[in-house]
């Protein structure tokens, strides 16, 4: 293979080794026994009228075949007798192509992808139904696709009329989470790769947005900002809906408008994460666009800080996630006590939830392709412990909502939002905190703001 198609190749994949794509799927055949998966490609979706949104493949699909494309799909059959992998895709179309690029086609499919088969998805319906006839289940993620569902319900009516004489065909369906999402929660050696590069790429961008910040700088021009400098930095783009939050919208957990001007003495809660190959970096800083903390915002900060300090390091292999939000939520109890919100013995303020106001999330999740990766937190009825090759967040935080004078938002903290997000690996040793280049201490913070405009 010369390097030109090899280049193609790789870029076609997302940068991955065909062999990571194949040993997946092995992995998944040896799970599946007599059951049939179908895995779609997502959907296109329209902003407007004829106006798509920039399309961002299945996560599922990539991860067992690399396909970036859409309109396409993968049937795993698991019958260990003759076990294969079915790729349908569209068929190659030059007039089509003049307009959105160049097609994989069926021809190439088998190939590229390493399946063993490759039909026109215009086949689908016909050839489905063989495919799925002796399957004991179907491994299929329902109400998102209703063509598709049509065709495995189709299916299920079949079997329950011929199955009593016949003894074959399938009688349930069930997802393919039960499967695939304890293979996605435990990262390989090329997943870390990305996303080290991801989380690279966003840190590029926070320091790229913090140094615009300043008073009167619009929350979309540090926005824009993040997220030109995460594209300069190799990603794709935003991996999520970027948070620029200043001064009370930093109180909002998902606030996304961004359309406020930052004022003197503001709060500036950023949380972003840039896209790599498709997998996602996630990192939150709250920092003054001033360049300094007012002394309530630097008390709260400090709490935070706290909060997160140690949350990070009590991830080990071992150690649950709970465990990890419990170390979080303890400081956060002590700290929201020193601050005089709060009173009480720690076990009795977390007994009664005194803290959900002030701290209404978790500390941690999953990352991965998927900001919110799956994977189970319980297993078994106990909390999950952690094992080398996860993957998760820690981003404790305090919000402080202004309310009227008088009311419970009325106190020297109002109006402070703090989040600080970290992404963080788990070793055979410890921990590896992948962000661990972008600052948390609060002077090392505030150094970083309005650079550009020195």
């Amino acid at each position: 293979m010369n390097a030109g198609k090899s280049a193609s190749e790789a870029h076609r994949l997302g940068g991955m080794p065909r062999e990571v794509f194949a040993r997946r799927r092995r992995r998944v055949l040896e799970r599946l026994g007599d059951d049939v998966m179908i895995l779609p490609a997502a959907p296109a979706l329209i902003r407007s009228r004829d106006s798509e949104l920039p399309y961002r493949p299945d996560s599922e699909l990539f991860y067992l075949s690399g396909c970036r494309e859409p309109e396409a799909l993968l049937v795993l059959v698991g019958r260990s007798a003759d076990a294969s992998t079915v790729m349908f895709t569209r068929v190659r179309d030059p007039e089509q192509e003049r307009w959105t690029g160049p097609r994989v086609g069926v021809d190439a499919a088998p190939t590229l992808y390493g399946v063993d088969r490759a039909f026109p998805v215009g086949e689908l319906s016909r050839r489905l139904p063989e495919l799925l006839e002796g399957a004991e289940r179907i491994h299929h993620r329902l109400g998102v696709h209703p063509s598709l569902d049509a065709m495995v319900v189709d299916a299920l009516r079949v079997a329950r009329i011929r199955g009593a004489r016949t003894g074959r065909g399938p009688r349930a369906v069930v997802d393919p989470g039960g499967i695939l999402d304890e293979l996605r929660l435990r990262k390989g050696p090329e997943e870390i790769v990305a996303l080290r590069e991801a989380v690279e790429a966003t840190i590029h961008g926070f320091r790229a947005g913090m140094a615009v910040t300043a008073p009167g700088v619009g929350e979309w021009e540090i926005q824009a900002e993040v997220e030109a400098a995460f594209r300069r930095a190799g990603a794709e783009g935003p991996a999520f809906g970027t948070i620029v939050g200043s001064g009370p919208n930093g109180c909002v957990l998902h606030y996304v408008d961004n359309n406020r001007r930052v004022a003197a003495g503001d709060l500036v809660l950023l949380d972003a994460g840039a896209e790599v190959r498709l997998y996602a970096g996630d990192l939150t800083r709250t920092f003054p666009a001033s360049g300094r903390f007012t002394p309530e915002q630097e008390a709260v900060y400090e709490v935070v800080e706290s909060a997160r300090r140690v949350a990070v390091e009590a991830v080990a292999p071992g150690v649950t996630v709970q465990e990890v939000h419990r170390q979080a939520e303890t400081q956060l109890l002590l700290g929201l006590r020193e601050l005089g919100l709060l009173s009480g013995s720690v076990d009795e303020l977390r007994a009664r939830k005194a803290h959900r106001s002030y701290f209404p999330h978790r500390t941690s999740h999953w990352l991965g392709m998927d900001t919110h990766d799956p994977g189970d937190y319980v297993v078994d009825g106990g909390n999950r412990p952690l094992e080398p090759g996860m993957v998760l967040t820690v981003e404790p935080g305090l919000y402080f909502p202004p309310g009227p004078v008088g009311t419970s938002g009325d106190h020297p903290f109002a109006g402070i939002g703090i989040r600080i997000e970290d992404d963080v690996l788990v070793t055979e040793e410890g921990r590896d905190v992948l962000s661990e280049a972008l600052p948390t201490d609060p002077a090392q913070v505030a150094a970083l703001v309005g650079r550009a405009g020195r």
